[in-house]
């Protein structure tokens, strides 16, 4: 049974052009009418992340994590998307995107739809916040705190906070000050006590200090809003004179700030310059209080040089939702989703042997993170590979990693250990720039071969690459996989891996970081890896031809994509030429989705489902059926422009039939899905999957049964052999 959903999408091209489908004998592909816009797809994916939130089978706490999920999901698009867009009105950029839009048109209708997005947040907002309350949580007003609870945040205030905080007047003598990116600031007006004479004054609060945004208040579960607190202890702040009014605001400005890397002598320069440009950069969006008056509101959208009517946004309740992850995070089991532990994976679980000696004798492992283990695979590899002495060499590219991960520490070791240790770093990857620069020194000054990958391409792929001697000979391992190298993430990111020592895979991985360590790519020939900017997108191209023309009524023909976004223009293209050749496309895309499944007789065949769970979904995988050969990848690639064009990235196959069958069940767990499944119409909006049981579970909930299954039938079988062993010695005993 399908169920229809409130989450829709707001485009008003595509209603038309469904009418105009289904009365076409013949479609001109290179038409914007059937490509869906890159933006507002993705703003209807946080739609549907904030439908979890609405969803009462979905724990309270985990209600809140994905109201919070969603304000942080606004605030980066601002920073990124509407910046990006800003920049390009105010270059003057009038060509029109794949779907017929120009920058200023973009976002004016990603405007709309984030507005009413955010009626639905602040909706949503007061509802779980009274929930909460019926749980003993409570984020409580400062008036509502009795004169105890008043008497203990207030003592709070002098002690913590109060020494932290730099009232700032603004007048002629003081100008207009700098707001930080993201920063919530008060706006209080005072005036003497017998003077009509106003004075405005901002006040930063000073986030990032460890005090937290939702401070607690005794033992039970009550919180007060760090802002909050400061607005009712204004009278220290401000001795002497009357508070009229305080009220909140907050601005977004642009991330988009890099310079031509193509043309730096130094990339650090280029990223560190970049950095503190970000500081400083354009404003595009201003959120005010709700109760901030017309008067207050046009002045900073006057100071801060904004349009007041486009570029503010009036919040109800809290101003930067992101931090409702602390409230999230509370330790009430009974409110969150049952316990997930990752599993060992089943052929590295009780196995005490080298790695390498498992991967060289039982052959490639398939690894399936946050259902396994990410610590006791993937960290596991690299440690012992740093500790090995017979492992003489370790390479590995490095896009993002967490404070807390053991990538680094082991890397140093490795060095230390007088293994030949090389890093490609990714000093672009957004918003970690900084982090990045830090571990590349870390990194450089323990000796280890530090580079930044080719020039005006971001280095994406996910590689560990390991050279040993083995009693044979020199051989070569190596991982390969979906999602970055970090512990936090693997936690609660859907991703897949590969530890593989493939002769071929290792011969076309040797080339892969000649490339990336020099930069020049002669003639580099690959035997079966995909990687891009030059193979990958041409190797899809012809591969989904090659279904084309294989497909018959004897051997008809499938592609399956699982991925986060479908934008690339020309996949999309060759997809809908598949479909209506008559192969079933079937498309699990997460969020950005150009192509519009079932328009008759051009998408007919197409399905297209977004999953969207406790875990973000993140992995990449590329099915063709292949005329009965099946092809089974796995990557770090999106079907993006900038990732098959202007990215390092890399497809690998997976070929071991008992790997392919693990990749089979999680693509037909997914299509099937009656619990997190959201399918694409034709006209772009998506409909709710559902079952008739109403404990239906959703694919992450089975996906981790498999793991706990496919674990205990590992150690059931170890078991078994392990009493036949016994029994064979004691026979040989009797003998």
């Amino acid at each position: 049974m399908i169920k229809k959903s409130e989450v829709t999408a707001k485009d008003p091209k595509e209603k038309k052009s469904e009418v105009q489908g289904e009365n076409m004998g013949e479609f001109d592909l290179t038409s914007s009418e059937w490509y869906l816009n890159r933006e507002l797809t993705w703003l209807e994916f946080n739609r549907r992340v904030l439908h979890e939130g609405l969803d009462e089978r979905t724990p309270l706490l985990e209600r809140i994590m994905f109201l919070a999920i969603v304000g942080g999901n606004l605030d980066e698009f601002f920073m990124k998307r509407i910046g990006g867009l800003k920049q390009q009105v105010g270059a003057g950029v009038r060509k029109l995107t794949v779907d017929g839009r120009t920058p200023g048109e973009q976002i004016g209708e990603c405007h709309e739809v984030v507005r009413s997005i955010l009626v639905k947040k602040e909706q949503l907002e007061s509802k779980l916040l009274k929930k909460l309350s019926e749980q003993s949580i409570r984020v409580a007003e400062y008036q509502e705190l009795n004169k105890e609870q008043k008497k203990e945040v207030d003592s709070y205030f002098q002690e913590n906070i109060y020494p932290l905080l730099t009232p700032q007047g603004m007048d002629p003598a003081h100008p207009f000050p700098f707001i930080s990116n993201l920063s919530i600031n008060l706006l209080v007006v005072t005036k003497y006590k017998h003077d009509d004479h106003p004075f405005l004054n901002r006040i930063k609060v000073p986030t990032g200090v460890g005090i937290p945004r939702f401070i607690r208040i005794g033992r039970e579960h009550l919180y007060i809003r760090f802002e909050d607190l400061i607005a009712h202890n204004l009278t220290a702040v401000f001795p002497g004179l009357d508070v009229e009014s305080c009220t909140f605001f907050r601005v977004t400005r642009n991330a988009i700030t890099e310079q031509d890397g193509a043309k730096a002598n130094d990339l650090l320069d280029v990223i560190e310059t970049a950095l503190r440009d970000r500081k400083f950069a354009e404003i595009v969006r201003l959120e005010v209080d709700a109760k901030m008056s017309a008067s207050h509101r046009g002045m900073l959208a006057a100071e801060l040089g904004i349009n007041e009517e486009k570029d503010v946004f009036t919040v109800e309740g809290i101003i930067g939702k992101r931090d409702l992850f602390e409230i999230a995070s509370i330790e009430m089991p009974e409110l969150h989703y049952p316990l997930h532990q990752p599993l060992d994976h089943f052929r590295l679980s009780g196995d005490s042997r080298n790695i390498f000696h498992i991967i060289r004798e039982q052959g490639a492992l398939l690894l399936q993170h946050p259902y396994e283990s990410f610590d006791s695979s993937v960290q596991r590899f690299l440690w012992e590979a740093s500790r090995d002495p017979k492992v003489l060499a370790i390479k590995m590219t490095l896009y993002r990693t967490s404070a807390d991960s053991r990538i680094i520490p082991y890397l140093l070791d490795a060095a230390q250990n007088g293994k030949q240790v090389a890093v490609v770093v990714e000093l672009m990857a957004r918003f970690d720039e900084s982090a990045n620069i830090r571990w590349a020194e870390n990194l450089e000054e323990a000796g280890v071969h530090v580079t930044y990958g080719v020039v005006g391409l971001k280095t994406h792929s996910k590689v560990i690459f390991v050279v040993r001697r083995d009693f044979n000979g020199l051989r070569r391992y190596a991982h390969i996989g979906t999602g970055n190298y970090h512990a936090g993430t693997a936690r609660i990111y859907s991703d897949l891996g590969i530890l593989t020592s493939d002769r071929e895979i290792a011969q076309d991985l040797t080339e892969l970081f000649n490339y990336l360590t020099t930069g020049y790519a002669p003639e580099r020939n690959y035997r079966k890896l995909l990687p891009s900017p030059r193979v990958l997108k041409k190797a899809l191209l012809e591969k989904i031809e090659r279904e084309i023309d294989h497909h018959s009524n004897k051997t008809p023909g499938r592609i399956q994509f699982k991925t986060n976004a479908l934008e690339d223009k020309d996949i999309t293209a060759a997809l809908y030429r598949a479909a209506m050749a008559g192969v079933q496309v079937d498309l699990l895309i997460r969020d950005t989705c150009r192509l519009r499944p079932g328009i008759p007789g051009l998408s007919d065949n197409v399905r297209v489902v977004s999953i969207v769970g406790r875990f973000l979904e993140h992995s990449r995988i590329y099915y063709f059926y292949n005329k009965g050969e099946e092809e089974y990848f796995i990557g770090s690639a999106d079907i993006m422009k900038r990732n098959l064009e202007d990215r390092v990235e890399v497809i690998t196959p997976v070929e071991p039939e008992e790997l392919r069958k693990e990749l089979r069940e999680i693509l037909d767990v997914q299509l099937a899905d009656q619990r997190s499944a959201w399918e694409m119409q034709p006209d772009g909006t998506y409909i709710q999957c559902t079952s008739k049981k109403e404990a239906a579970q959703g694919s992450h909930e089975m996906l981790i049964q498999k793991a706990e299954k496919r674990l205990s039938d590992a150690l059931a079988l170890f078991r078994l052999e392990q009493k036949q062993m016994v029994k064979r010695k004691k026979g040989r005993g009797k003998k």
